[in-house]
């Protein structure tokens, strides 16, 4: 059968599944189907009649859990025929003892839940029961995950070795369960640690979209950051090379096919036998492809490093422009929540007035005289008939004209990077100079003459000096940390500091300045 013929029949089955999920969205009745296939999941083998049915729905109609009127049986029965109809529930029949018609009618008629059905159900209640927050890595399965792989491999030696010597001994048999054992803890743990680590992240990515943080979450943040998303990255970096070395080794392949061959039941259960996990090769493909990179494939342990990075940096970004207010557009949402607190708590009128000062909202009033009609632009002119204005498309599409579109790159210009460097050096070795000559005018500053970068930097220190004076003591001082020159300034009455330069003399009267090494 080619492959075009069986594109119909697989969208006929997704949608036959998805329907499954239809009484969780129903508009009318939900809280009457979730307690029914909260009743059928609840037991295993289920077996129940619409009667029976009832007489739960009553109970939980007297709790509030249902609307009234949800637990009579003509309602139940019509609510048991549309989950059958989505798939959630199979009917079938079996022989009663009736006093009435009504009551064989009614208790003949048995449901039971589908396979699919629970699984739903199961999911839609954990769901409901999962918390908002971040959810806990499980890290403690990361060397349990290691230890298992040693473990199995040993526990799989024993069992070929027995199979060896005879397949149907008693020794063989318990080698064999020890070795199911060991494979299923294997798979529960590395789907258990898969889980967390997927949710984990999932709520990482939530986190990083937010723009606005207020300070209790800056501080949770902070302890995300700092603390858990490094224990994380460490354990994960501690544990995972010894298991991608089991995974890896040219044995193990061998391995796998001898371990599927053990645990290959004896009978078959039909061809939709739907079998643990760890007894298909596809299984061990994943949990290798988990741990170890392939070619074009990057292992989920090397996105979840990379996602990290990505987080921590996001995270960092985030807080930092919580905590110091700054950014291209700071955040308005402390204004925005007290301006709403103000209008939560005023009366109609200062409501009104509110408006008018914070948005501007006040009644039209023309100050101009009125425009000149030309171009059709009269009172007897439909406005679509009009002259037509010019909108950019920034304006007409988002409401503002401001820049949109990715950012140029930045082309790499190795010629233009060494002749900025080499004027960086250059700088450097003229700034060093200039330290130097003002160094070598110690004690003699007014009998020197300096040259245009000794003065340029002498006016810099100068400058910081005159701004950091003292209150009481009109005193200043200021340095530079490379040359380790320090310039003070000091008022002096009846005294002219004379700075001679080769393009002119700068004088400070009243004030001395003094250059120290």
């Amino acid at each position: 059968m080619s492959t075009d013929a069986l594109e119909p029949d697989r969208a006929a089955d997704e949608a036959r599944r998805l329907k499954l999920y239809a009484y969780l969205d129903a508009r009318e009745h939900r809280r009457t189907y979730l307690a029914i296939m909260r009743l059928f999941a609840s037991t295993l083998l289920a077996d129940l009649s619409a009667g029976e049915v009832s007489a739960a729905l009553a109970a939980a109609e007297r709790r509030g859990d249902v609307p009234p009127g949800e637990a009579r049986v003509e309602t139940v029965i019509v609510r048991l025929k549309q989950l059958v109809e989505w798939g959630n529930l199979v009917a079938g029949r079996r022989e009663v003892v009736a006093s009435s018609i009504a009551e064989f009618q009614h208790g003949s008629v048995r449901y039971q839940v589908s396979k699919l059905g629970v699984r739903v159900q199961r999911a839609a209640d954990e769901l409901l029961r999962t918390a908002e927050g971040a959810r806990e890595v499980s890290r403690e399965l990361l060397p349990a995950i290691a230890a298992g792989l040693d473990e199995m491999l040993c526990r799989l030696a024993s069992a070929t070795l027995e199979h060896g010597r005879d397949p149907r001994s008693a020794a063989a048999r318990r080698a064999t369960e020890r070795l199911a054992e060991q494979v299923t803890t294997l798979f529960l743990q590395h789907g258990e640690l898969a889980a967390t680590v997927r949710d984990f992240y999932a709520y990482l990515g939530q986190v990083v979209t937010r723009y606005h943080l207020v300070a209790d979450e800056i501080s949770g943040f902070r302890n995300l950051l700092v603390e858990y998303i490094q224990k994380v990255v460490e354990d994960v970096l501690r544990h995972t090379p010894a298991i991608a070395e089991v995974l890896t080794r040219a044995e193990f392949a061998g391995a796998v096919r001898e371990l599927l061959t053990l645990l290959t039941p004896a009978g078959s259960l039909g061809a939709d036998l739907e079998r643990a996990r760890g007894r298909r090769h596809e299984d061990w493909v994943e949990l290798t492809d988990w741990f170890v990179d392939r070619p074009g494939r990057p292992s989920q342990v090397t996105a979840l490093r990379e996602a990290t990075a990505r987080a921590i940096g996001t995270l960092l970004a985030t807080v930092k422009r919580a905590t110091s207010g700054g950014g291209p557009e700071p955040g308005r949402r402390a204004e925005l929540l007290r301006l709403a607190k103000w209008f939560d708590e005023a009366t109609p009128d200062q409501a009104n007035t509110l408006a008018a000062a914070a948005f501007g909202l006040y009644s039209a009033r023309s100050l101009l005289p009125a425009p000149e009609h030309d171009g059709g632009d009269d009172e007897r002119t439909a406005w679509a008939d009009g002259p037509v204005l010019d909108v950019t498309v920034s304006v007409r599409g988002r409401g503002d004209r401001g820049a949109r579109g990715r950012t140029s790159r930045i082309l790499d210009d190795p010629l233009g990077r060494e002749q900025l460097l080499a004027e960086a050096r250059r700088d450097d070795a003229r700034h060093a100079d200039a330290l130097a000559e003002l160094a070598a005018a110690h004690g003699r500053l007014d009998r020197v003459t300096l040259s245009p970068d000794a003065l340029g930097t002498l006016c810099g220190l100068l400058t910081d000096a005159m701004a950091q004076r003292e209150r009481v003591t009109d005193t200043g001082s200021s340095g530079d940390p490379v040359g380790g020159l320090r310039l003070t300034v000091r008022p002096e009455p009846g005294r002219t500091q004379t700075i001679r330069t080769r393009t002119g003399t700068l004088q400070l009267h009243d004030t001395t300045v003094e250059v120290t090494s």
